[in-house]
């Protein structure tokens, strides 16, 4: 099921989901790179609305708002941006530039003051207030406060800066002569590589507080994107600032590097008091704020890796400095944390219920709605009704929208997708994970950022997976996967989810194929990625293997300690799995009292379709009993659910336990009804046989049509008879028996 806690990280860059990333005193000032900027603006203004085409100045206009927020790039990239859109302004532009640093300084000077032109007029070309109009302010402004000799090291400036665009203008031709191949080479290195230190050369001081603005929320936004685990350049030049820091603790969180998020983490808190940024906006508060928060977000970041003893002594000393100050929203951050830390105590749902009031009290929607969908995950564990926890979510849903909160939109519906699985609903299931993904493919992207890589897509993406394996889809199921690997590379947060998805696959495919060796292999991995599968699988490889003695001691070590942690789904699956061990053991009789307390325990938690396949169970223990009557009207009451929401698999499974018990009844049958009762059993054979067909399980195939096969010697027809035969004997001879009696296998 889908986590939730880890939207509770406090980013004092963010409010309610919405980036602030402001705090940066630094001025405009003029650069070349701006300089050029001017020019094309310049150039813009100059040329005519019949010499440029409206797709053109389209391009031009879509264009601008990178280049005045962004930072500053080389001559050489400028001039290639700006021929992308207009290949004819381009060119107006490289003149322009060459004259003026070819020329003298007063030619830099007669174009500052030719730039006040735009405004005047009754239609100027620029209005003041509009974006472009602003930029042209502030650089006319900021040129006119420069003394003399800062004019001069300015104009020097702008003479290396088209030297460098010259050089690497020829060089480029150079290597178009030499070999095509090769420039393309040299070209991908010095883009990646060369073109930072040339900025550096050419730029005349490092971002100013618009560009450092834009840095940051746009390094905010990539964050969860696989192409950004660490900081691009700029940000190195920020790392004095404390929000440079900060970003640069995101992102080392995110890549699972402890040291250096702790280390990053630290010295945001640590700069943000030394510089007063906190004291200058809330008086003297501001430094006991940054503590309380510093001690929170340590407290989060040691959960995070699994550090649970520091991080309650990090929150313990949040919550004094917290409750010293009077400070209600960073207490309600503890008192969502301290639920976190304590959520497998019995009492926690208390605590729970008591954030989610005091969140509400307090105004904090974000918080208040994380409180409920953990008390919906926390209750849907304990077996309340479904439709009791879709009311409880669709109240927070409720929430989401009226406050914009997106990401817990994303969660609230992976929280549902987890539910109707955990209940045995695998068609609603499909549906919530369908409409999370569409939800995100009709969100915009921005400059080609890969959006919503959060824990929720990637649960709905891994469900999604598993639900295509069932029903036998694994073509699908592998391309899924095969963008979960690429949205979520290895070394990345939630990378976790999907391999345990993609081993589960891999091992149930093996299992069904009859590769029991390989199946074995795989159970490390699980393991790794989680024990408590890992253990249950090791167990079903020893019982389809026949080690009896092994996997009942792995069983009964596996039940009392899900029994210990109050996993009641792993708890059911193992009775199952130690009541099929009974029954193969030739002990069916001990196997009804195993399988009557897991058909109790799914009933008080509501789980469905573990009821359903308990009841297959039952059925198949009375079919070894000899009260093949009995069987079969349990049957009628579990096999509706197991054909509606039932993996593949297990469909066969229930067919082909409908065909034994109609075989066995009919032993007692007048001839007549008697055939018609075989021909019937028949027809759901070969209806069992297609679903094992579907996922491959050729040991269950040749199960059913040996079963075919004496059904047709009985009913006298030989071709179909000597068919099945040779099927049951080429199936047989590819997976040997291991000495199990066919009727004791379901």
């Amino acid at each position: 099921m889908a986590s939730v806690h880890e939207s509770l990280y406090f980013n004092p860059m963010m409010t309610n989901g919405v980036v602030h990333a402001n705090v940066f005193g630094i001025k405009d000032w003029v650069t070349p790179y701006k300089i050029a900027v001017l020019v094309l603006l310049n150039e813009m203004g100059r040329t005519g609305e019949a010499a440029v085409s409206l797709m053109e100045r389209r391009r031009l206009n879509q264009l601008l708002l990178p280049l005045l927020q962004g930072p500053d790039i080389t001559l050489t990239k400028l001039y290639k941006l700006i021929e992308e859109s207009c290949p004819q302004l381009a060119n107006s532009v490289q003149i322009r530039i060459k004259l003026m640093a070819e020329g003298e300084l007063k030619d830099m000077e007669q174009f500052f003051d030719d730039l006040s032109d735009s405004f005047s007029g009754t239609e100027p070309e620029v209005h003041k207030t509009s974006v472009v109009g602003l930029f042209l302010r502030h650089m006319i402004l900021a040129y006119s406060k420069l003394s003399f000799s800062q004019v001069f090291k300015l104009y020097t400036a702008l003479q290396q800066y088209f030297q460098n665009g010259e050089k690497k203008t020829v060089e480029d031709a150079d290597m178009e002569l030499t070999g095509r191949e090769e420039g393309e080479r040299k070209m991908e290195k010095e883009e990646l590589d060369v073109s930072i230190r040339e900025e550096e050369v050419s730029c005349s001081g490092p971002l100013s507080q618009k560009q450092a603005e834009f840095f940051l929320s746009q390094q905010l936004s990539r964050r969860g994107a696989p192409e950004c685990h660490r900081p691009s350049a700029p940000l190195e030049v920020h790392t004095a600032r404390c929000e440079g820091h900060y970003l640069s603790y995101l992102n080392n969180l995110r890549v699972q590097d402890v040291f250096s998020s702790t280390h990053s983490l630290l010295h945001y808190f640590d700069r943000l008091i030394l510089t007063g940024a906190e004291s200058k906006s809330n008086g003297e508060e501001g430094y006991g704020r940054s503590l309380r928060y510093a001690a929170l977000n340590l407290a989060a970041l040691h959960c995070r890796f699994g550090h649970y003893q520091q991080a309650e002594l990090a929150l313990q000393e949040a919550i004094r400095i917290a409750q010293e100050s009077n400070d209600h929203v960073c207490l309600q951050h503890c008192l969502s944390w301290l639920y976190v830390l304590g959520q497998k105590r019995s009492d926690s749902y208390v605590l729970l219920e008591h954030s989610v009031k005091k969140a509400v009290h307090f105004g904090l929607p974000y918080l208040a709605s994380l409180g409920i969908q953990s008390l919906v995950q926390q209750r849907a564990f304990a077996g309340k009704t479904a439709n009791k926890l879709m009311d409880a979510l669709k109240d927070s849903d409720l929430l989401h929208w009226k406050h914009s909160l997106s990401e817990l939109i994303d969660i609230s519906i992976a929280q549902k997708t987890a539910i109707w699985r955990l209940y045995g609903r695998s068609t609603m299931a499909l549906q919530q994970a369908q409409m999370l993904l569409s939800m995100n493919s009709l969100e915009s992207v921005n400059a080609g950022v890969q959006q919503n890589n959060t824990e929720s897509f990637a649960v709905a993406l891994c469900h999604l997976a598993e639900l295509h394996a069932e029903q036998g889809c694994f073509a699908a199921a592998s391309e899924v996967l095969k963008h979960l690997k690429e949205r979520f590379p290895p070394n990345s947060q939630h990378a976790q989810l999907w391999m345990l998805c993609d081993q589960k696959i891999q091992f149930d495919r093996a299992m069904h194929d009859g590769k029991y060796h390989l199946a074995d292999s795989l159970v490390t991995g699980i393991t790794a990625l989680h024990s408590t599968e890992g253990v249950y699988r090791k167990a079903v490889v020893l019982q389809a293997q026949n080690q009896m003695t092994e996997a009942h001691k792995l069983l009964q070590k596996l039940l009392i300690h899900c029994q210990k942690i109050r996993n009641t789904e792993m708890v059911i699956s193992v009775l199952l799995s130690v009541a099929e061990l009974y029954w193969r053991s030739s002990s069916p009789t001990i196997a009804l009292p195993v399988l009557l307390q897991a058909l109790a325990l799914s009933k008080e938690y509501r789980l469905q379709y573990l009821a359903s396949e308990t009841v297959l169970n039952l059925a198949f223990a009375q079919l070894i009993l000899g009260i093949p009557e009995q069987a079969l009207s349990l049957l009628h009451m579990a096999i509706e659910p197991i054909l509606a929401d039932g993996a593949v698999l297990d469909k066969g499974r229930a067919m082909f336990l409908v065909a034994k018990c109609q075989v066995a009844s009919a032993a007692s049958y007048d001839p007549p009804n008697k055939a018609e009762a075989l021909e019937a059993a028949i027809e759901n054979l070969n209806e069992a046989k297609n679903y094992f067909a579907k996922v491959d399980c050729k040991e269950r195939i040749r199960d059913v049509v040996y079963f075919q096969a004496r059904l047709y010697h009985t009913l006298g027809k030989t071709q179909e008879r000597n068919r099945c035969a040779m099927l049951f004997r080429q199936l047989h001879q590819e997976l040997p028996s291991h000495g199990v009696p066919l009727i004791n296998h379901l």
